[in-house]
């Protein structure tokens, strides 16, 4: 019995889940990667041109005066608002479809960008914020849960890592445009960082129009009582993979049978987590608080502790962004492939492990006074090669350990709770840090390079073997069948 052949009692046996992951490499595939990832791109834009402009919105002519201290809450808002719509666009994502969501939250997301760029007091600019973050955050669960269900399963390590990874050269893109929009010479105080947001809005509405032709997940349709249409939407695209590729594909008899519903409760999600994976839920909140402290601790607030304390110049501090960008994003690219060979316990502890070693020196090296602002830009470069790909791992981890019905929640509580635990507390507590001086940083520093290495040690002991395998042989889905059918 195929896909097409749906059961009375809303019971189905089905093959589609095979179809998609013995699919070859597309142009197919590549539609997908620019539709859906592309969006890392907007994030790592949103988080660089606040922490770029920091400095500019300190000052008496930026039109706002905040202080450095509010720099750090506006950092925090963002990443409130972001585990506020992960929690919510992901169970969204999970009962509605994968498609409505990433059309949804990528329409909120330009929404409250360009509504930022008009901003005319603190007020404002923390509410806009907000929700920028709450599109972003509802970005996360609805595409990782997306693209792990699009991507075949030989290839999910490299390309989710890949995909994730692009955050940073949004993070390139927007130092370097806010080197020059943040010249006076250029752009008036008060009118070059609005202008930031404004081009931000305008990537992603070019991202919106691609995105409208990625389609819905097949997994999620055959689930939701759309094995018909899912059934469908497969064979239309084995009919442009073999015609792009020149490749007649083998016939899949393996399936899965599956009681489909419509949706499925909080308590049914809850129940499977923790009941089901307690060691997962350790690993997953372990990933998450080490990564998101050190990232949004480091990067809401870079600009300022070059500026403020190494006093580096504020229209020069932007620069230092792009090597630390290009290193992270290198880091996924070329480490990627290995979490596919490799595989994932071994390459994600590693990746862990040696970035939170590297940044312990790191912070030895500043509080000692051994680097100015090149070296330790210089340091940041070899610490995020490293870290980026374990960032980028913690993502692929909990979409995969996790059954289907839940993986967008899945994503969204991870990361609701882990950033906000780690995201919300490391930007105002280094915010505090800066006025504080070097020594308090550095301290800070410190912090985050034990939770790095505590997480890689729990991925040790706990860590799932992901690779190659296929998502139902990761985690069966609730509504699977006990028993294997084949056709």
């Amino acid at each position: 019995m195929t896909a097409a052949q749906s059961e009375r009692s809303d019971t189905i046996e089905t093959n589609i889940s095979g179809r998609m992951d013995r699919l070859p490499w597309s142009r197919w595939h590549w539609m997908i990667v620019i539709g859906l990832g592309t969006v890392w791109i907007l994030d790592g834009l949103e988080v660089t041109i606040v922490g770029a402009i920091g400095d500019r919105l300190t000052q008496p002519d930026g039109g706002l005066g905040l202080s450095a201290a509010d720099i750090g809450l506006a950092a925090a808002i963002y990443v409130a608002g972001a585990c506020f719509g992960a929690l919510l666009f992901g169970h969204l994502t999970d009962r509605f479809g994968r498609k409505k969501l990433f059309l949804l939250t990528l329409g909120l997301y330009l929404a409250a960008t360009v509504a930022t760029a008009f901003s005319l007091n603190p007020v404002w600019f923390f509410v806009c914020r907000f929700f920028t973050g709450a599109g972003i955050g509802g970005e996360y669960a609805a595409i990782n849960s997306a693209i792990d269900e699009l991507i075949p399963a030989a290839r999910r390590g490299v390309v989710d890592l890949a995909i994730n990874g692009s955050y940073w050269l949004g993070t390139a893109f927007g130092a370097s445009l806010s080197v020059v929009l943040l010249n006076p010479a250029f752009f008036a105080p008060g009118l070059g960082w609005r202008l930031a947001f404004g081009l931000g809005a305008v990537l992603g509405l070019l991202i919106l129009l691609v995105r409208r032709n990625v389609p819905e997940s097949p997994r999620w349709m055959f689930i939701h009582g759309r094995d018909m249409e899912a059934d469908a939407l497969v064979r239309s695209i084995e009919d442009d993979v073999e015609e792009s590729t020149g490749e007649k594909l083998r016939p899949v008899h393996e399936t899965l049978k599956v009681r489909q519903r419509k949706s499925i409760g909080f308590g049914t999600i809850i129940k499977t987590a923790f009941t089901r994976y307690p060691k997962r839920v350790a690993l997953g909140l372990s990933l998450f608080v080490g990564q998101a402290f050190l990232y949004n601790a480091v990067f809401f607030t870079y600009a300022l502790v070059l500026t403020k304390l190494l006093h580096v110049p504020g229209d020069v501090a932007p620069w230092s962004l792009v090597p630390i960008a290009v290193g992270n994003f290198l880091g996924p690219l070329i480490l990627g492939r290995f979490f596919d060979s490799i595989g994932r316990r071994t390459m994600i502890s590693a990746t862990y492990i040696i970035s939170g070693v590297l940044l312990a020196g790191t912070a030895f090296l500043f509080s000692s006074g051994a680097l100015d602002g090149f070296w330790l830009t210089a340091c940041w470069l070899v610490v995020f090669f490293f870290a980026s790909a374990g960032a980028s791992s913690a993502y692929l981890t909990v979409s995969e350990i996790f059954p289907m019905e839940t993986r967008a929640m899945a994503i969204a509580f991870f990361y609701a709770v882990g950033t906000g635990i780690g995201g919300i507390i490391g930007p105002i507590l280094f915010g505090k840090f800066v006025e504080q001086g070097i020594q308090s940083v550095a301290m800070g520093y410190i912090i985050g390079a034990v939770l790095m290495v505590g997480a890689g040690i729990v991925e040790i002991i706990l860590g799932v073997e992901a690779a190659g395998k296929s998502l139902e042989d990761v985690a069966a889905p609730i509504t699977a069948q006990t028993e294997q059918a084949t056709a």
